[in-house]
């Protein structure tokens, strides 16, 4: 089998917002800072990491919902540098947004929400082919044709997510930005969400990047994961491998805190807890972001940002000392 090409590529991204600290003072926020990484057509890459910690601004970055402050996005081998790249970019590439209740128009019906794409984009000749799409999406994601003429208040937030879905996949995406799109449904609803998406995937040759802060969710989906903190990636590998081998201190709190189903492994697992509080990404520490908090902490990780480097095949770490710890 020949290996997948990259679909999508950011290198050393940033994002920076101006925040107003006192008269005519600003300072910068980083909530995102140098990250780069890539996903290959036809995978999910997962990205974790606690709240506050740049994940969502990465999703809407890379879409351009964010004018990133330095850094490139290439799609399909091509930078997305001007206004017709990002309008081409908009055909190919969408988002799933987190609250299924604030990101659907409460006056608009379900098949005008879902055809929104549609009229935006002008992916129709006429009005039977439109209502043909629309129903079409609405199967796709497990919804009745007599749904459409509904308003969104009236459905429950798995089908309103359902709807948001929808929505999504009108331009015939290649690339699905899914920012917690499960996290404010019940757990029982995830659980058939999430197969969704699976479904999708293999039936319309998806590629996506899934954020949420849920490891088991993340595990079930994704081929690889990247865990981020404080606008940093710190951690990049095969969704096993982070699993069973996570190497940098952080992932390994992380992994630490998923509950095992098993009474007597849950009991022998150690749960690694961490002091202190997250710092603020407008005051970031000096050097390793994770440093006021990591048991490993050395002179040197507060005097330098460690290297996002390769350790084993296709394992990347930002860590110092990451051959002591492990």
């Amino acid at each position: 089998m020949s290996e997948a090409k990259n679909l999508v590529e950011i290198k050393h991204l940033k994002e920076y917002f101006n925040v107003n600290v006192g008269f005519f003072k600003t300072k910068p926020l980083k909530a995102v800072d140098d990250v780069s990484f890539a996903i290959k057509k036809g995978e999910t890459l997962g990205l974790v990491g606690e709240s506050g910690c740049g994940k969502t601004t990465v999703g809407r970055t890379i879409l351009k919902l964010y004018k990133p402050t330095s850094g490139e996005i290439w799609y399909d081998g091509k930078l997305i540098k001007t206004e017709a790249d990002i309008k081409e970019l908009r055909k190919k590439a969408t988002m799933v947004f987190q609250d299924p209740y604030s990101s659907l128009n409460p006056r608009m019906t379900v098949s005008d929400i879902i055809a929104e794409p549609l009229d935006v984009h002008e992916l129709y000749n006429n009005k039977e082919e439109r209502r043909a799409r629309i129903l079409e999406l609405m199967g796709y994601v497990g919804l009745n044709s007599e749904h459409a003429s509904r308003y969104a208040h009236e459905f429950s937030g798995g089908q309103r997510q359902r709807i948001g879905i929808a929505r999504s996949l009108a331009v015939n995406p290649e690339f699905i930005v899914c920012d917690e799109p499960v996290s404010a449904l019940d757990v029982s609803i995830q659980a058939q969400v999430i197969n969704m998406f699976d479904e999708l995937q293999e039936r319309l040759g998806l590629t996506y990047l899934f954020i949420a802060h849920d490891l088991l969710v993340v595990r079930h989906i994704s081929n690889r994961i990247a865990v981020m903190y404080l606008g940093k990636m710190v951690e990049l590998a095969d969704a096993d491998e982070i699993y069973n081998n996570p190497l940098h201190p952080y992932s390994k709190s992380l992994i630490s805190a998923v509950p095992v189903p098993d009474p007597k492994v849950a009991r022998a697992n150690k749960r690694i807890v961490l002091s202190g509080d997250i710092p603020s990404p407008l005051n970031a520490p000096s050097g390793c972001p994770f440093r006021t908090r990591c048991a490993y902490c050395k002179a040197d990780c507060s005097e330098s940002m460690p290297e996002f480097k390769e350790v084993s095949k296709g394992h990347f770490v930002a860590c110092h000392h990451v051959a002591e710890i492990n």
